[in-house]
This record gives C-alpha cells, sequence and structure tokens, in this order.
C-alpha cells in the first residue's frame, strides 16, 4: 500500500489539482456553462475512468457499466473506521432520504467501497452500508484493484500500523474523506469535500439528475 510519506504527497496534489480546477473554472469557463451548485465542485470537463471491477455483497462484479443512467457519490473507508466513515455514511443517508421520490431508474447513488479487503468480506461491507440507507451500493476489491481504483477518483487510503501491544488485526486505515462524484456516464465529474451539508448534496444530486434527464 502507499506508504505514510506518499499519502501525505498525494492529499497535497489533490488539494492542488482541486485549486486549479476551481481557478480554471474561474478564469476559463463561461459562467453558465456549469450548474450552479452548492456542496459538489463540478469540473470542467468530466474524465472517464479506467475500467475496474469491484466484488459486491451478492456475488456480482460493479464494473463501470453497472454506474451508467446514475448520478453517483463514492465514498472510500472501511468498516472498523471508529468515526469519520459512519458519520460520513450517515450524513449521506440523510442526503439519500430527501431523493427518494426520484424514479428508480434515474435516482442517485451512493457508493460505499471498502479498502480493507483483509478484515471486510463483501458480505460484511453490504450488511454496514445497508444499515445506514438501504440504497447505497458497496463493494471491495483486492488491494492492488483498490489502489488502481481509488487513484482513478484521485482519492488515497493505506494501512495504519496498530499500536504497540495492540493484536495485529487492530490496524486501521488512514483514507481521503473526500469523496468522488460520477456522472451519469460513469464519468469522474466532480467532488464532494466535508463538512457535508445533506440538504446541499441532496439539492445539487436532484438537479444534476433533472438537468441530465431534460438534455
Amino acid at each position: 500500500m502507499f506508504n505514510r510519506a506518499t499519502l501525505i504527497v498525494l492529499v497535497i496534489a489533490l488539494a492542488g489539482g482541486l485549486g486549479l480546477l476551481a481557478a480554471q473554472r474561474l478564469t476559463s469557463e463561461p459562467a453558465s456553462a456549469l450548474p450552479e451548485t452548492q456542496a459538489v465542485t463540478l469540473f470542467p470537463q468530466p474524465r472517464a475512468l479506467p475500467a475496474f471491477a469491484l466484488q459486491q455483497s451478492d456475488g456480482t462484479q460493479l464494473v463501470p457499466g453497472e454506474l451508467h443512467g446514475h448520478w453517483t457519490v463514492v465514498f472510500i473507508g472501511f468498516t472498523f473506521c471508529p468515526d469519520v466513515c459512519p458519520m460520513t455514511l450517515a450524513e449521506l443517508s440523510r442526503a439519500q432520504k430527501q431523493w427518494e421520490d426520484i424514479p428508480d431508474s434515474v435516482r442517485p447513488r451512493v457508493l460505499f467501497v471498502s479498502v480493507d479487503p483483509e478484515r471486510d468480506t463483501p458480505d460484511r461491507v453490504g450488511e454496514y452500508a445497508a444499515a445506514f440507507h438501504r440504497d447505497t451500493l458497496a463493494a471491495t476489491a483486492d488491494v492492488p484493484a483498490l489502489e488502481e481504483f481509488a487513484r482513478s477518483l484521485s482519492l488515497v487510503f493505506m494501512k495504519a500500523p496498530p499500536p504497540p501491544g495492540a493484536p495485529d488485526d487492530g490496524y486501521t486505515i488512514d483514507h481521503s474523506a473526500a469523496m468522488a462524484v460520477l456522472d451519469p456516464q460513469g464519468r469522474m465529474a466532480g467532488v464532494i469535500q466535508p463538512p457535508l451539508d445533506p440538504a446541499a448534496i441532496a439539492a445539487d444530486l436532484r438537479m444534476l439528475t433533472a438537468a441530465h434527464r431534460n438534455d
């Protein structure tokens, strides 16, 4: 996995990249080119993702085509996470409840990807995610596939060793708190940064879904 120095460099690079994108949005894009959003920072141009295959709790693979037709919020984490992951999924569930009236065929999705396959089986990840909201998609994969998937979304994670005297499985996972936003073509279209505002997230995803349906 990434070492801690690599994680720090990548986080700084991500922050710089987001700043550059914001500057491009202000200086080179017409004001009307992008929808006005509150919580989602949209990129001037969505970017295609490389192929990926994640394992879902029902035994099927989650591949890019599965996400087509929906706006999708992708959050990486792990089920043994003591604070950030449960708080984030709880906040996202509040947003999900606000768009439950949108038809299922185009309803926005939340995808939780565990980056701790050593402890998180697909079944465990599925049960964990569903406890926050029944519609939350959940998946994991082996470490190389997870690293490639996270990197394609400009997200990072690394395994941190357990404290002295703790059992070997008492480690934690450092990971990005930001979330990637995929458009209905499965391209990375933007990001959501904490702190989270469920009402604003719900309003943005509802508006983006409506705009896509009217294209």
